[in-house]
């Protein structure tokens, strides 16, 4: 079964550390644009950082830029999002998704996929 996996959120006070993991299964990263998405309460999912399986390039919003960091692990199917300098602001549902090398990883990070492979989202929750 083709899909993709989120994990590693969870309650961190301001100021930490979490990384998350998207894993693949039924296919690798090598031609796909990868993408995080960050969804908080009563808000739209937000792009936040996306990555090409292809060249390495990278994308970082604003908000989250020299804070966080997109990379692949060595197997292939895995992509980190590691966040450091944690806000109560980061808080919300996180997402993975991705999409063939058709799209860059900044139009990847423009707006949730409506199709594609999509994730179901792991919380993190950033509070004293």
């Amino acid at each position: 079964q083709v899909q993709l996996v989120e994990s590693g959120g969870g309650l961190v006070q301001p100021g930490g550390s979490l990384t998350l993991s998207c894993t693949s299964t039924g296919f690798i990263f090598n031609y796909y644009i990868i993408g995080w998405f960050r969804q908080a309460p009563g808000s739209e999912r937000e792009g936040i950082s996306c990555l090409s399986g292809d060249d390495g390039s990278t994308y970082y919003a604003d908000s989250v830029k020299g804070r966080f960091t997109i990379s692949r692990g060595s197997d292939k199917n895995t992509v980190y999002l590691r966040m450091t300098d944690l806000k109560p602001e980061d808080s919300g549902v996180y997402y993975c998704a991705a999409r063939p090398l058709s799209f860059t990883v900044q139009t990847l990070c423009a707006s949730w996929p409506k199709t594609g492979f999509r994730g179901q989202g792991t919380q993190v929750t950033v509070s004293s």
